[in-house]
């Protein structure tokens, strides 16, 4: 899986990966890139200021693919490697 740089934190205070959130978090968190999401080359990317809870996230909606994050703080889902 290829490594991206520490990203800071961004957006609201919400809790580590591993414990969940409710859907009023969600959907304070998620709206940008529910309405800003591409299909480039097999790629889901959602646009938007994420941070690495995001991509933890992402990785578990996504099994068997690769999130990854850019420099731009934006989420890229990969196809899953054959």
């Amino acid at each position: 899986m290829r490594k991206h740089h520490a990203v800071p934190m961004k957006g609201p205070d919400l809790p580590s990966p591993e414990q969940g959130f409710t859907v009023e978090q969600w959907r304070h968190r998620w709206p940008v890139a529910v309405e800003k999401t591409e299909l480039v080359g097999g790629v889901i990317i959602f646009v938007g200021e994420f941070d690495s809870r995001d991509v933890e996230t992402a990785q578990r909606t996504y099994p068997g693919r690769r999130a990854l994050l850019t420099e731009t703080g934006h989420i890229e889902v990969h196809p899953a490697r054959s």
